[in-house]
C-alpha cells in the first residue's frame, strides 16, 4: 500500500467545508507548510534576532528596517504568522495520520493470503517446483523454511491447495505513522513552550508588554505574569550578593516580567578564562529562598542546570553588576583643570561645565561597562607589523580578520598579553545623540613604545577607532595631555617659539632670531588649530600644515617646504615639552632616543586628537568590581513531548529507510492425500534492491532445493 496525496473525503456538508477538509488533510498542503516552515528559518537564520532597533535601521535603511519590522522578521519564531503556520502544519499532519492509520494498521493484520494462484506468475520474482511429499508434510516443510527465514506466515485452505502467504518488515509502515507523530508532538509542544501561551494569558489576562526604565519592583501589576504560569522562558539577572526573584520575558514590542514561586541569591561568581581571554568557566554558587523560608543551595554551571520546583535554572552568561568607578575626566577641548567622576555601571551622571550654565550644553555621562581582563595578541606589534591599535587603522579585533580565509597555519607565532582593565562609557548630548567609548587604565607597549589606547565608535555595530596617546617617563598620560594643554596656550606657545629661535639661530646672523621666531610660532599656531588656512575651514594638525603648503607654496617647492616645517615643528614642540615640565617641577627631557620615540608619537598622536569628538577624555582611576550572572528559567511542560517526538522521529526514519517490507506467497496446489504437491511461490518488496534477488533465490532453494532448469527471474515490478 502506497500513501496517497489526496486529502480526506467528506461526503457531508457545505462544498466549501468539504475542499477546506480535504486540502488541509492533504500531504501536498503538509509539505508546503514545512517548506514555508525552511524558508523562515533560514530567514532567521540570516537575520540576527532581537537586537535594538538602531542595529537593524543601520543595516537595512529606514525604510525597509520598518517594513521587515512590521513582517517580525526580527522575531521570527515568535512571530504570529509563524506560530499560525505551526498550528495549521499540526492541523494538516494530524488529519494526515487519522487518514491513513487506520489502512495501515488494517494492512498491518492482512497477510493477502486470498491472492489467486494464477496471480502468482505476474511477479518476476517467482519459481515454481514440487514437493514429493502430501500435503501436511509440505505445509511442515513451507512452515520450517519460512521459520527459519523470520517470516510470519498465514495458511489459507482452499480447494485444490493450499496458499501460504508470508511477509517480513511490516514495521516499515508503522515508521510512516511514529515519523508524522513526531511532527504532531515535537510541533504542538514547540507552540506550548513558545510565545503562545504567554500572549495568550496576557490577551486574556489584559496584561501588556513594558517599555520603560527604573527598577523591576516598581514595575506596576499589568506588565506581570503569575507565578503559576504554566510555561515561560526568562532570563534572571542577579548580581553578588543581591536577591532577585523576577525574571523577564523579551517580546518584540518590549518586555514582560515573570514572578517566580521563589527568589535566587547569588552568593558568589566563578568564572576562569583560558589563555586566549575567552571564559573557559562559568559558574554560580547561589542559595534559593522559597515562599515557606526553606533555603536550597547549589553551583550552576554551563550545561549543568539545576531544577527547583519545575523550573529549571540555566547559566546563561554573565554580566557587571554595578562597579564602582572612579573616572577622572581631562578636558580636551578647552582649557581647565581635570576632576574626579565617580559612578556604577549602568548608572549616569550629568557634567555641567562651570562658569558656562547658559552657554555649553550639559553632557550625560552614562558607564556602560568595565571589562578587568582583556587578552590580546602582541605579537604582530612586536615583530613590527601594523597593529589593530593604531588610530589609523582599525581596532585591535581587526587582527582576527587575517583567520578568517585560509584555513592553512597563519604564519608567526601568537603571544598573547592581559592589557588590563578597560572601561567603556557613553557622551549623550542634550539632543539625544550618542557616542561610545572604550579606554584602556594601563598602557600597552606596542612596537616597543608604552601608549594609551582610547577608542570611539558613533553606534554599536562599528568597531572602535583607537586614538595612541604615549606613556611619560612615569608610565602615565599626564606628560602628553600637559604638552596638549600647552599647545591650546598663546603664551606657552610663543615661549616655545622664542625658545627654538634663541637656540638654533645661527650665532653670527642674530637677524635670522626673529624671522625663525616667526616661522616656529606660525608652525605651533598652523598645528594648534589658531589660524585660518582656508576661507571658512578651520583645520589643525598636520592636515592644517598640508593645507597650508597647498594654499601658499608652489608644487615644485612643496615637498622641501614640508620638509622645513615638520622639522621645526617638532623642535618647537620638544621646547614646549620642556616648558610644560618646568610648570610641573620636573626636569627637562633629555633629547635621546627614548624622548625622540616619545615625540614622534606624541605629533601623530596630537594631530588625531583634534579629531576625537569629545570635549573630555575619561581615564578609569580606580574601580571596585561586582560581577552579576544571567540565568535562563525555563518552565517547559511541552520539553517531555518535544523528546518523545524526537525519539518517534528517529524510529520512523530509520523505519522507513532501513526497514524492507517483503511479501511472499506459496501455493501448494494437489490432493491432500496424493503424496506429491505442486509449488508455486512469488515475491514482491517496496525497494528494489540486490538483496531481494539473494533472498528469493535462498527460500527456493531451501523449498524445492538446487533448480534443474531455469525457474525464476528477478525484477521490480509489484503488484
Amino acid at each position: 500500500m502506497s500513501a496517497s496525496t489526496a486529502g480526506l473525503e467528506v461526503r457531508a456538508g457545505a462544498r466549501w467545508v468539504r475542499d477546506a477538509i480535504e486540502l488541509f488533510s492533504s500531504m501536498r498542503f503538509a509539505i508546503a507548510l514545512l517548506t514555508l516552515i525552511c524558508i523562515a528559518s533560514v530567514i532567521g537564520t540570516v537575520v540576527r534576532q532581537h537586537l535594538p532597533p538602531i542595529n537593524y535601521v543601520n543595516q537595512f535603511g529606514p525604510f525597509w528596517a520598518e517594513v521587515f519590522g512590521k513582517l517580525g522578521l526580527y522575531a521570527v519564531y515568535s512571530a504570529g504568522w509563524f506560530l499560525l503556520i505551526l498550528a495549521f502544519l499540526v492541523l494538516s499532519t494530524s488529519l494526515c495520520v487519522a487518514r491513513n492509520a487506520p489502512k495501515i494498521l488494517s494492512d498491518l493484520r492482512n497477510f493477502k493470503e486470498d491472492l489467486r494462484e494464477n496471480s502468482l506468475q505476474a511477479f518476476h520474482h517467482k519459481a515454481r517446483g514440487t514437493l514429493a511429499m502430501n500435503r501436511d508434510a509440505a505445509i511442515a516443510r513451507v512452515s520450517e523454511v519460512l521459520s527459519a527465514g523470520g517470516w510470519k506466515a498465514k495458511a489459507q485452505v482452499r480447494d485444490g491447495g493450499v496458499m501460504v502467504a508470508a511477509r517480513q518488515g511490516a514495521a516499515h509502515k508503522l515508521g510512516y505513522i511514529a515519523a508524522h507523530g513526531a511532527i504532531v508532538l515535537i510541533c504542538i509542544g514547540g507552540l506550548f513552550d513558545g510565545d503562545l501561551v504567554v500572549r495568550a494569558q496576557m490577551a486574556l489576562l489584559g496584561k501588556t508588554t513594558y517599555r520603560g526604565g527604573g527598577l523591576l519592583q516598581d514595575v506596576a501589576p499589568g506588565h506581570r505574569l503569575s507565578p503559576s504560569n504554566p510555561t515561560f522562558r526568562a532570563n534572571l539577572f542577579v548580581p553578588e550578593g543581591a536577591t532577585s526573584g523576577t525574571a523577564v520575558i523579551n517580546m518584540t514590542d518590549g518586555v514582560v516580567l515573570q514572578d517566580l514561586p521563589f527568589s535566587v541569591e547569588l552568593k558568589k561568581f566563578i568564572v576562569e578564562y583560558y589563555d586566549t581571554g575567552m571564559p573557559k568557566l562559568f559558574a554560580s554558587d547561589i542559595v534559593i529562598h522559597d515562599v515557606d523560608g526553606q533555603r536550597t543551595e547549589a553551583r550552576i554551571k554551563v550545561n549543568e542546570p539545576f531544577i527547583h520546583r519545575g523550573i529549571a535554572i540555566y547559566q546563561s552568561s554573565f554580566d557587571d553588576g554595578g562597579s564602582k568607578l572612579t573616572l577622572k575626566a581631562h578636558p580636551f577641548g578647552r582649557p581647565g583643570p581635570a576632576f574626579e567622576v565617580k559612578g556604577e555601571v549602568g548608572g549616569s551622571t550629568e557634567l555641567k561645565p562651570a562658569g558656562e550654565r547658559s552657554t555649553v550644553a550639559p553632557l550625560q555621562l552614562e558607564f556602560s561597562g568595565l571589562r578587568v581582563i582583556n587578552v590580546e595578541n602582541m605579537a604582530a606589534e612586536q615583530a613590527g607589523a601594523r597593529n589593530g591599535a593604531d588610530v589609523r587603522g582599525v581596532d585591535l579585533a581587526s587582527q582576527l580578520d587575517r583567520h578568517l580565509g585560509s584555513g592553512a597555519r597563519p604564519s608567526g607565532d601568537k603571544k598573547l598579553n592581559n592589557v588590563g582593565p578597560s572601561v567603556s562609557y557613553r557622551l549623550r548630548d542634550a539632543s539625544g545623540q550618542a557616542r561610545e567609548y572604550n579606554n584602556y587604565m594601563l598602557p600597552v607597549e606596542i612596537d616597543g613604545l608604552r601608549v594609551f589606547l582610547a577608542g570611539v565608535r558613533d553606534s554599536p555595530d562599528l568597531p572602535y577607532r583607537y586614538l595612541r596617546m604615549p606613556a611619560d617617563e612615569r608610565g602615565e598620560l599626564d606628560g602628553w595631555l600637559a604638552l596638549k594643554a600647552g599647545l591650546a596656550d598663546p603664551a606657552l606657545r610663543t615661549e616655545a617659539a622664542a625658545r627654538y629661535a634663541r637656540k638654533y639661530a645661527p650665532a653670527d646672523k642674530p637677524q635670522f632670531v626673529e624671522q625663525l621666531q616667526a616661522s616656529s610660532l606660525r608652525s605651533l599656531g598652523l598645528f594648534a588649530g589658531a589660524e585660518q588656512v582656508r576661507t571658512g575651514q578651520t583645520t589643525a594638525g598636520l592636515q592644517a600644515m598640508q593645507d597650508f603648503i597647498e594654499v601658499n607654496v608652489p608644487e615644485a617647492e612643496r615637498a622641501r617646504t614640508s620638509e622645513v616645517l615638520i622639522r621645526i615643528l617638532d623642535g618647537a614642540l620638544f621646547e614646549l615639552l620642556n616648558l610644560t615640565r618646568e610648570r610641573q617641577g620636573l626636569p627637562a627631557a633629555k633629547p635621546d632616543e627614548a624622548t625622540q620615540r616619545f615625540m614622534s608619537q606624541a605629533v601623530l598622536s596630537l594631530s588625531d586628537s583634534f579629531a576625537y569628538p569629545a570635549p573630555l577624555l575619561f581615564s578609569l582611576q580606580d574601580f571596585q568590581q561586582v560581577q552579576a550572572s544571567v540565568f535562563q528559567v525555563t518552565r517547559a511542560p511541552g520539553q517531555t513531548l518535544v523528546y518523545i517526538g524526537c525519539a518517534l522521529l528517529i524510529l520512523g526514519v530509520f523505519s522507513m529507510l532501513y526497514i524492507r517490507e517483503r511479501r511472499l506467497w506459496i501455493w501448494l496446489g494437489g490432493d491432500a492425500r496424493a503424496e506429491g504437491m505442486d509449488v508455486s511461490m512469488a515475491l514482491s518488496f517496496n525497494r528494489k534492491m540486490l538483496d531481494n534477488d539473494q533472498e528469493f533465490e535462498a527460500v527456493r532453494r531451501a523449498l524445492l532445493g538446487a533448480p534443474t532448469a531455469p525457474s525464476s527471474t528477478t525484477g521490480d515490478k509489484t503488484p
